[in-house]
């Protein structure tokens, strides 16, 4: 892939970003462009290393290693450096409904699986992804793309996240008619409102989400599912319910005066931010003028950061638990393992630029919050902790005795992640929840109710973009086999067309009736060798048999005439 010799004529292109004090000034994105020819040698670097781990998409020891949505990223590098851009754009939509954010926000498994990476600097996918996407948007090649028939099966999706969006328009791309409940005023979920807008523009997903609406999908914003519309009236009105609600339980501080005011959860302050930005009331929570501490060194600790410098803090300090990285990787995170390396993001380098240094500052613990006596907070008491391994392996925090401190804060931000989702919901739809509070589901997403499946953080735990987009386009594999009598016209994970099969029916664990794919009766051979079966011309009242037209056609689609009513059944007896 790309040119045989390109990795030894070409280095890695750093990274094009506007400069630091610059950018603190607006809300604009703050990456911006590349030349063609630019591009063309940096697809041109892609190896041909035989075995790409790029795309592998596994969990090594926790961490993981390539793009968890199996991109196809050799074959688009290769595109590019061929100028063949067209090309590229189909390939990369062939397995990522959503390349223009996770070319903006995904921290890219991929280029630390990169073969290229074990000597030299990897490849730059993630830049070369977002080209691809942003010139097919600028040449007209992104166009609604409706199914050419409807199954007359009806899907509610509940959240419009990346799982809850992915989830949606590769169920209507499967025939079904989808809509989208979203309990926010705009559709996006966490890509909304919790990701700010210099790291992804809005306008960037209002574009998509236009798209989706012209593909048939409905959307339904403003409406909580479990308070303004009951979940038994979902579970009755659609023949399956996917939950992609997230995971919004933040992770609390327990601390004396946690209860003092200035103290707030990350989400609080950005979503109030992006509200404003947005047209909304003038955000409650703002870091002007103030001393700001921000709890927590991940992501949207970052997030926090560059919020706060945007909206003119004082100052920003931002407290790590855990040790500072190595600046090379370790004897036990090798190579494909996604790299735990010193990194500094837009956010650190954006602080550093203003005040002279990196914010975080490592193994600190907060001991307690201090008041001004009149309820706000302003300042918080630390001490520097070191990490020891207890008996059995287990690792311990112990305070360093004598590096007590304070720092000045009359607006402390809480970023240490998230422990679930909101348990009410699940529990509305009679989901149950496992010992972290995400919720269980088998190995096709359906949880514990019949017919209502669960994708993305709320089942898997607070993860990456690039994971939610993966499991809402398996999920939406699921049901649509469960809507479809086992069979499924949408790409397996590794984003292979499934060819239809065959089908034999057994009783479930809870009397109802069930589809297996016969092993080795596929229908897609036969399709090969004789051509579609010819397309039915039968629907009956209600819509429950199903008409099917096109490449697809196959002797499971037609064997669904007849097993409908059986399937009309089981439904019925399992729902009275």
């Amino acid at each position: 892939m790309g040119k045989p010799t390109g990795f030894m004529e070409f280095g890695r292109e750093p990274a094009h970003v506007r400069p630091p004090l610059e950018r603190v000034k607006d809300w604009g994105e703050t990456h911006p462009g590349y030349e063609e020819a630019t591009l063309r040698d940096q697809g041109a670097r892609c190896m041909d290393c035989g075995i790409p781990y790029c795309h592998s998409g596994e969990l090594v020891n926790g961490l993981a290693m390539g793009c968890p949505i199996h991109n196809l990223i050799p074959e688009w590098n290769d595109l590019v450096y061929r100028g063949q851009w067209r090309e590229a754009i189909i390939r990369l939509h062939k397995t990522n409904n959503f390349p223009e954010f996770t070319g903006r926000v995904c921290p890219a498994p991929c280029e630390g699986s990169c073969t290229l990476g074990i000597s030299q600097p990897p490849v730059t996918i993630k830049m070369i992804e977002n080209e691809i996407i942003e010139r097919a948007f600028l040449e007209g090649w992104v166009v609604p793309e409706p199914p050419l028939s409807r199954t007359g099966m009806k899907a509610a999706v509940v959240g419009s996240g990346p799982a809850g969006l992915a989830a949606a328009a590769q169920l209507n791309r499967a025939g079904h008619a989808v809509t989208v409940f979203e309990r926010d005023d705009r559709v996006g979920g966490l890509l909304m409102y919790g990701i700010p807008n210099m790291k992804l523009d809005k306008s960037v997903i209002d574009r998509r989400v236009k798209l989706l609406e012209a593909e048939g999908i409905d959307f339904v914003t403003g409406t909580a599912v479990g308070l303004d519309i009951a979940a038994e009236k979902l579970v009755k009105e659609y023949d399956a319910v996917v939950l992609a609600i997230g995971s919004t339980v933040p992770r609390d501080l327990k601390v004396e005066g946690r209860e003092l005011a200035g103290v707030h959860f990350a989400m609080e302050f950005l979503v109030a931010n992006t509200r404003a930005l947005l047209g909304g009331p003038a955000t409650p929570v703002s870091a002007a003028g103030r001393d700001v501490v921000v709890i927590g060194g991940g992501d949207t600790g970052t997030d926090c950061v560059g919020t706060a410098i945007r909206q003119g803090a004082k100052s920003v300090v931002q407290l790590e638990i855990l040790p500072r990285p190595p600046e090379t990787r370790t004897a036990d995170n090798p190579w494909p393992q996604w790299p735990k390396v010193y990194k500094v993001d837009y956010g650190q380098e954006e602080a550093a630029a203003m005040w002279g240094a990196d914010p975080r500052r490592y193994l600190v613990n907060t001991r307690r919050l201090v008041g001004d006596g009149g309820g706000h907070v302003k300042a918080i008491e630390t001490v520097e902790i070191e990490w020891v391994h207890a008996p059995g392996g287990r690792l311990e925090m112990n305070e360093c005795a004598g590096t007590e401190g304070s720092l000045p804060a009359d607006l402390v931000l809480i970023a240490m992640g998230f422990t679930g989702p909101a348990p009410e919901l699940p529990a509305a739809f009679g989901c149950k929840l496992d010992h972290r509070g995400n919720i269980v589901h088998d190995d096709d997403f359906m949880t514990t109710t019949p017919g209502v499946f669960a994708a993305g953080d709320c089942a898997r735990g607070q993860s990456l973009v690039v994971w939610a987009i993966n499991e809402g386009r398996l999920a939406a594999r699921a049901v649509d086999k469960f809507l479809m009598f086992g069979e499924s016209v949408l790409p397996d994970y590794l984003g292979g067309g499934a060819p239809a099969t065959a089908i034999r029916w057994h009783t479930g664990p809870i009397g109802d009736l069930r589809a297996e794919a016969e092993p080795d009766q596929r229908v897609g051979a036969a399709q090969r060798l004789h051509g579609p079966l010819p397309p039915l011309p039968v629907e009956a009242e209600g819509g429950d048999l199903r008409r099917r037209s096109g490449p697809e056609d196959a002797l499971g689609r037609h064997l669904s005439v007849f097993v409908a009513p059986l399937h009309l059944a089981s439904r019925l007896a399992v729902e009275h």
